[in-house]
């Protein structure tokens, strides 16, 4: 893509986040404009939801945003009360656009201090395996990434099944060229055992 089709998908996607947030918003307190602005919109949501403003790097760090998105559109569901199993299920299943459906179909009230601990020890574990898998996707894309040797063209210095860590610094980062694959396991997907 080149920058002006990136630039024209930002601007799409700034678009469709003020038309299903902007009544939110307002909702918190804060003013229907703030949904528009670019950046700053995300800085403002971030204090909506009750998390740290930090998040807001992680949701333009590519391939870390795709996972990072869910997890707002889950937090921004549960900042107005739509907390159960289901709404979490169809938040994630409708890429954020159950959120239109908050906005414009309910009377929510934004819960300003709500609990921001997991109501259930799955939920916990859910939280933790997220976070870990963030964290790993962002090692593994930016800073170093494991490879197994596949031949033996380097059978005088490396084994066939050998491991190492390559680093990303010395070679650069590279968008993974598969569609799903798992961080920090390479050519796999575990307990699958398919190719990633």
């Amino acid at each position: 893509m080149t920058f002006t089709e990136w630039f024209l998908f930002f601007l799409f996607i700034q678009v469709v986040h003020f038309l299903g947030t902007w009544k939110l918003y307002t909702r918190a307190g804060k003013k229907a404009w703030e949904a528009a602005v670019p950046v700053y919109n995300a800085i403002v949501l971030m204090q909506i939801i009750n998390r740290p403003k930090w998040w807001v790097i992680l949701l333009f760090v590519p391939i870390v945003n795709l996972l990072m998105f869910p997890i707002v559109w889950i937090e921004t569901c549960r900042s107005f009360g739509f907390n159960k199993k289901p709404d979490t299920i169809l938040a994630v299943l409708t890429l954020g656009l159950y959120i239109y459906y908050i906005n414009y179909f309910t009377d929510a009230k934004h819960i300003e201090n709500r609990s921001l601990k997991p109501r259930s020890p799955l939920g916990e574990w859910i939280s933790s395996i997220a976070f870990a898998i963030i964290a790993a996707t962002l090692v593994h894309t930016y800073f170093m990434q494991p490879y197994t040797i596949p031949t033996s063209s380097l059978e005088k210095t490396l084994l066939v099944g050998d491991y190492l860590f390559v680093s990303k610094f010395h070679y650069g980062a590279r968008v993974p060229m598969t569609t799903v694959a798992a961080p920090m396991a390479h050519d796999t997907i575990p307990v699958l055992g398919t190719k990633s």
